[in-house]
């Protein structure tokens, strides 16, 4: 059901998708904030599409770049040189991680400006700019754009790509920043749809358990990866995951992603701190000394030895000869949203998209008949989920929401969901058709919904334990929880119900008494003094209890001697 809105008689903010990045499709959006114009990523592999829109393209305000993947960034090189009055702007460590895209291209020395972290930035009389690192990648920010319009401010906030969690080399977007903006429109990532993924730690444990075991039975692993990224993340989880430390194992890494690490290297001071705590004990990728061995493929050998290795190298190149030359069985392992891709690109024959296919690995049939080589896939995600997705949304709470970047499927999907459907309103952009988010002179915010807080379960010897995380106490509702500290589980299906007990639903969980004639409570049991249980063994122990409170060891006063006298008189 759509929202109230209150009279909106001309729409000031409108998105044009040159492209709305589905599947393989690069990201490219152009923003209209009333008389300003902002283009949004530029991930198109060529510019046919802004060609054909120069007169307006030509006098746009800037281009933002959110971050370095060529998903988002491909084009900005040929941007600036089709528009080159047109500012491009970024973060500092996207600026610098910009040039990976271009290898041996003679660059402009400032081809993207540098943006400070949190900090307004007036690019115009009527238009600011704000950004916030959005994990991901190095560098990846989402910002707020802010145009102030005749009657108001209109206030537009991009994510790009963005992970709410920590992964090796950088941290998480900060949500506490974030909370209560209340954008009027929120141009969204939705590249997981509604799929729920296990923690990051969970999934980075898994691998390196895949990763031990596949070396252990003497296979040889090879890992295609894009320039940055997982390339950079898988090399840290070698360095750093306790299953390899001082295993004798070497990792290769080829010149195309080592490009990577060695500007990664340069950026150390822009890195989270625990990275930079590593740094200082030790090299952060290229270590001969300290197991397992890190070195470059090609300058410091190859892994045509004797001993299974890993090797990480860009999924472009042909890798096949590695696998074909060495004496030991190969496992390529290919990241679950790569493999799909390369599956969808495969169906997708005859529809022109230039999408992955790892060419190379037709060449190895025999070997993959024989089993010499195999092929697998493990999850290492950069992009937040369903729950990380929603919880965003629901903390900034917009007036509408766009959903960009993902499989259009996957976006219908978020699209669908209920807890979001009632309360903002939803768009699915796709390219070439444009959007209007009309503007109300009041919008009816709904209640933001009931938080979610996420734990782990641990099973610890004959027990369970249950580890939420302390946001929780902040609800008013936490008292009566806490007051028996006791909860109550039951199974729902498939899900796991549970819910706290109070002292009412303890005195009905009572099934005998000492005294039968008197009724278990607090009031009546012998250990309750000024108020408070004094019996060491109920769980209500030392707390303050109500009078019809009881709990599963009651006991009942004994009777007064004084009362005796009166019976029997």
């Amino acid at each position: 059901m759509p929202l109230p809105l209150v009279r909106h008689p001309v729409s000031n903010l409108v998105c044009f998708p040159f492209g709305a990045g589905h599947g393989q499709e690069g990201l490219c959006l152009e923003l209209r904030m009333g008389s300003r114009r902002i283009i949004l990523d530029c991930g198109l592999r060529d510019l046919a599409a802004l060609e054909r829109a120069r007169d307006r393209i030509a006098t746009a305000d800037l281009l933002f770049c959110s971050h370095a993947h060529s998903d988002h960034a491909r084009g900005v090189w040929s941007f600036s040189q089709a528009f080159p009055q047109v500012p491009i702007y970024g973060s500092e460590v996207t600026a610098q991680l910009l040039p990976l895209n271009w290898p041996g291209a003679d660059l402009p020395p400032h081809l993207c400006q540098a943006l400070p972290w949190q900090t307004p930035i007036t690019l115009a009389d009527d238009l600011t700019v704000q950004i916030w690192p959005a994990g991901h990648l190095p560098g990846a920010a989402c910002a707020l754009f802010t145009y102030h319009g005749p009657q108001r401010a209109y206030t537009v906030f991009f994510t790009g790509d963005f992970f709410m969690s920590n992964s090796r080399l950088v941290d998480g977007l900060p949500l506490e920043a974030l909370r209560g903006l209340k954008p009027d429109v929120l141009i969204i990532e939705g590249s997981a749809g509604s799929a729920r993924h296990p923690h990051r730690r969970q999934q980075e444990n898994q691998l390196a358990s895949t990763l031990h075991h596949l070396v252990q039975q003497g296979r040889s692993v090879l890992l295609p990866t894009p320039t940055l990224g997982i390339g950079q993340e898988l090399v840290m989880l070698l360095r750093s995951h306790y299953q390899f430390t001082g295993q004798d194992i070497t990792v290769w890494v080829d010149e195309t992603v080592a490009a990577g690490c060695d500007l990664y290297l340069d950026l150390l001071p822009d890195f989270p701190s625990s990275v930079q705590n590593f740094a200082r004990h030790q090299p952060l990728f290229w270590d001969d000394r300290i197991l397992p061995r890190v070195r470059r493929l090609g300058p410091d050998g190859d892994p045509d030895g004797d001993r299974p290795c890993i090797l990480i190298a860009h999924r472009e190149a042909d890798l096949s000869a590695h696998c074909c030359a060495s004496p030991h069985p190969w496992t390529v392992l290919l990241p679950n949203s790569f493999a799909t891709a390369i599956a969808d690109t495969v169906l997708a024959a005859n529809s022109g998209d230039p999408g992955p296919t790892l060419s190379w690995l037709q060449t190895l049939a025999p070997e993959l008949e024989s089993e010499q080589v195999q092929i697998d896939t493990y999850q290492l995600t950069t992009h937040s989920d369903r729950v990380g997705t929603t919880q965003l949304i629901h903390n900034l709470r917009p007036q509408h929401v766009a959903f960009v970047h993902g499989k259009p499927t996957h976006l219908a999907d978020l699209a669908g969901l209920e807890e979001l459907q009632t309360r903002y309103q939803l768009h699915l952009p796709s390219t070439g058709h444009e959007v209007e988010f009309p503007i109300g002179d009041r919008f009816i915010q709904p209640a933001a919904p009931e938080p979610i807080f996420e734990g782990e379960i641990t099973q610890v010897d004959d027990s369970v334990l249950l580890l939420l995380p302390e946001a929780l106490t902040a609800d008013s509702r936490w008292g009566s929880l806490a007051d028996t500290g006791l909860v109550q589980a039951r199974w729902q299906g498939n899900d796991l119900v549970i819910k706290g007990l109070n002292q009412r639903d303890l005195l009905r969980t009572v099934t005998g008494s000492n005294a039968p004639w008197q009724l278990p409570s607090c009031q009546t049991c012998r250990h309750q003094r000024e108020g408070r249980c004094r019996n060491p063994d109920s769980p209500l122990s030392g707390l303050q209890v109500s009078p019809d409170g009881v709990c599963s060891v009651f006991e009942a006063r004994s009777v007064q001697p004084e009362q005796d006298d009166e019976a029997s008189a």
